[in-house]
């Protein structure tokens, strides 16, 4: 969710960035009322668009992960669950969705009250809101709300150019904004695209009233008053001392060359890099994965046998048979699609069938798939051809790292031994971590989860590692032991060394203070 966020902002960026310096000076109005309002609406929604084309295009690295390395202060490595804990970011962020409904509704409110209270003048196309002793002016809606000491004259002004923004429904506009600011109110590029909009708004409406009569006479009367503001974001202000020099500008510059419009062609190639920005990361999978009762279907020649077991797992059992091997029918699904916790049930699963055929003095013949199954659940298949699934490539060109020819060799180790490989790690984290050192942070007594990522290049050599931590010290000693490993055997896929990509949990238990 976070990775979204992220990229909603940094889309909002750079779509206000175009129109900051190359159309909010043009007097395209129309066109730059609607770029405002399309572009938050294409940040929100490109995310979720993932072009296969896009995907092919770099080549995935191999990623590997290895099991859990559990760290007491005895240095005992044992298995542990997930320490769940409080979601705070979630808990604050619908205090601020709650706080800012409250304020709207607030604003909303003394809107209402105003029609309520004060004099009103229904007309044909609108409804006139007299507020006495002020000089107020702005309107919502179908609604122009005057102070009752501006004078008549001026109310003539106001009112043509207020029918503009009623006419218009630019209120609309600004009630979008104001729900995104309800949703996203930590986002400060929502504040920014409200701001435009408004202000196009006035380009708008200036443009149209102003027809009426000359230019410097329509500037005169603007700058000949005084009048105040009402300090809510979602109406139409007449006058705002902010955005005053600005329309004058902008009511003095020339119409832009039709050629200009050439401009808006500039969505075009950052539309396609954001596309290929998107569809090229990888992410975790967008629904949490839940552990069911595991299911075992059983296909034997296209009838199907359930059995339900007593085991939670993420993922459920499929064996066919028949004239040919049968298949699940769904759609397969990639190791690095998985969820963190799936690919830690998957790979114990495929360590238990390494161990299995070592301990037998035998090659494993078998290769697990995961494909989408019955109600949205994945399930396991073994391949029992596994020697020409080796060879097997995807579309892309890309092979999955359980087909590897040959992984990393951690030194003292076999050639391609994943067990040992892990082993190793395992030992050498142990041994050089300061096993001390999370005891003197001043950290709560339980089980701290910390993730390790690091990546063996084609040399062998072990670089960008990086870590998350409950603590800059815990992160910055795992970064320092983990820049320690040995260098090792690289990989091996087809012949060409390739870079392989690690992923280590590992947990660590906080002990309790003396009183």
């Amino acid at each position: 969710m976070i990775n979204y966020i992220l990229q909603v902002i940094l889309f909002q960026v750079l779509f206000l960035a175009i129109y900051d310096f190359f159309l909010g000076k043009e007097t395209f109005f129309t066109k730059n009322r609607w770029y405002l309002m399309a572009t938050p609406l294409l940040s929100f929604l490109i995310p979720f668009i993932k072009i296969p084309t896009f995907q092919k295009a770099i080549p995935q690295e191999l990623i590997i992960q290895l099991p859990e390395i559990v760290l007491s202060p005895e240095k005992v490595i044992q298995e542990t669950e997930i320490y769940q804990s409080v979601n705070y970011i979630s808990i604050l962020f619908w205090i601020g969705v709650i706080a800012f409904s409250i304020l709207f509704l607030v604003k909303l409110f003394r809107i209402v009250n105003l029609v309520r209270k004060y004099e009103v003048l229904k007309k044909d196309k609108f409804t006139l809101v007299f507020i006495p002793k002020q000089t107020k002016a702005f309107s919502f809606f179908n609604y122009i709300f005057l102070g009752n000491e501006i004078s008549i004259s001026q109310q003539k002004l106001i009112i043509e150019h207020e029918l503009v923004h009623s006419k218009q429904k630019h209120s609309l506009d600004l009630l979008f904004f104001e729900f995104l600011k309800i949703m996203m109110w930590f986002n400060p590029m929502i504040y920014f695209y409200q701001k435009r909009i408004t202000l196009v708004h006035e380009y708008i409406s200036d443009a149209i009233a102003a027809k009426s009569e000359t230019k410097e006479t329509y500037i005169n009367n603007l700058l000949s008053n005084f009048f105040q503001v009402e300090n809510i974001a979602f109406v139409n202000q007449f006058y705002k001392q902010t955005l005053i020099k600005k329309r004058i500008i902008m009511m003095k510059k020339n119409q832009s060359k039709k050629m200009n419009q050439l401009k808006y062609l500039l969505l075009i190639p950052v539309l396609v890099s954001m596309l290929f920005y998107v569809s090229c990361s990888i992410t975790k999978n967008q629904e949490k994965a839940k552990k069911e009762l595991q299911k075992n279907y059983f296909n034997n020649k296209g009838k199907i046998k359930v059995t339900v077991g007593n085991k939670l797992t993420f993922f459920d059992s499929y064996v066919g048979i028949g004239d040919e091997y049968i298949l699940p029918k769904g759609k397969e699904v990639k190791y690095r699609s998985l969820s963190y916790a799936e690919k830690e049930e998957f790979d114990k699963l495929e360590n238990r069938l390494d161990s299995l055929a070592k301990e037998r003095g035998r090659e494993r013949i078998s290769h697990i798939k995961i494909f989408n199954y019955k109600n949205n659940r994945k399930v396991l298949v073994l391949d029992f051809d596994y020697s020409k699934n080796k060879k097997r490539k995807s579309k892309d060109g890309s092979v999955s790292f359980m087909a590897i020819d040959k992984a990393p060799t951690f030194p003292g180790c076999d050639s391609g031994d994943k067990a040992c490989f892990s082993k190793g790690v395992q030992k050498h984290f142990i041994k050089n971590f300061d096993s001390k050192l999370p005891n003197t942070l001043g950290l709560e007594a339980g089980r701290k989860r910390v993730f390790i990522g690091f990546k063996v290049d084609k040399e062998g050599n072990v670089v960008n590692v990086m870590a998350r931590a409950p603590h800059p010290k815990i992160k910055d000693e795992v970064i320092r032991v983990m820049n320690t490993l040995p260098k090792v055997i690289p990989g091996e896929q087809d012949g060409k060394k390739v870079a392989v990509k690690y992923s280590i949990p590992f947990t660590i238990f906080i002990g309790k203070k003396d009183k």
